[in-house]
């Protein structure tokens, strides 16, 4: 447990809480670096087959720590968390402003807090927005809202977080991080973990393919599915009519092609 990202791992989830309240958990190098230990742990590790990130209280994160002159410190996290082949979900249970707001546009789902205060407000300090937002916040709330977000830099809250799509559901502060563990005990323990890693990875990159390719990506990731170690026990549980017992190993069953790197029509052979 370091002083500035609390690791907690246990029953399938790994909770990674942002620790700087006194600076309402700005943004750090030692911070970025131990997220992207953490983040690089829950890829690799089978037994851990959900994320949650969060914020000790009051806040998410207030951005970037200015104080070390770091720039764009959340483009240095390595994997992002759309590249773990994990669901990683963000507990926004506070403000969430600058790369705070950008960690979170990178995860694949976001509860967040009513009455918090959101916004990408670089260009009202001369600078430009980043951590990937140019790329993440499009796809969520379309470009419209993206441009009157990014352009305005103003701020808004939970409410108007949901009604863009950018929040999958606006809560009281104290309830975002129970309903975010919820969810992900519930992914940990109902949801195969290959095609569920397989299954975000192509919601991530399908954007930019054609209907054509992501149609042929889902039938040969689906026959490599199936012959997997889970594939077989989703045929057995159905037989005997039972809930079934995942145990398959995303690390040593991925497929040899990646859609981050590969964009023709793969040989899962």
């Amino acid at each position: 447990m370091s002083s500035e990202l609390h690791v907690d791992v246990s029953g399938g989830i790994a909770v990674l809480t942002l620790n700087r309240p006194a600076q309402q958990n700005a943004v750090t190098p030692t911070m970025a670096a131990e997220l992207s230990a953490a983040l690089q742990r829950c890829d690799l590790e089978d037994a851990i087959r959900a994320v949650v990130v969060t914020g000790t209280p009051p806040a998410f994160c207030a951005g970037a720590d200015l104080s070390h002159r770091v720039g764009d410190v959340s483009a240095t996290i390595d994997p992002p968390p759309w590249q773990v082949r994990k669901p990683v979900i963000a507990a926004v249970n506070g403000h969430a402003v600058g790369i705070g707001l950008a960690l979170a546009l990178q995860c694949d789902l976001r509860y967040m807090a009513r009455d918090a205060v959101y916004g990408l407000n670089q260009v009202r300090r001369g600078v430009m927005a980043d951590g990937y937002a140019h790329w993440t916040l499009p796809r969520l709330v379309g470009m419209a809202n993206a441009a009157d977000i990014m352009l305005t830099g103003r701020t808004f809250d939970g409410e108007e977080a949901k009604a863009m799509g950018l929040a999958n559901s606006c809560l009281l502060a104290g309830e975002v991080l129970p309903t975010a563990l919820s969810v992900a005990h519930d992914i940990a323990s109902g949801s195969a973990p290959l095609p569920v890693a397989l299954s975000k990875r192509l919601l991530w990159e399908g954007i930019g393919m054609s209907s054509t390719m992501v149609g042929q990506l889902e039938t040969d990731l689906n026959q490599h599915v199936a012959k997997s170690i889970d594939g077989g026990e989703a045929m057995a549980a159905f037989r005997d009519r039972r809930q079934p017992n995942w145990t398959g190993s995303i690390s040593s069953e991925w497929p040899a092609w990646d859609v981050h790197t590969e964009r023709e029509r793969p040989s899962l052979d």
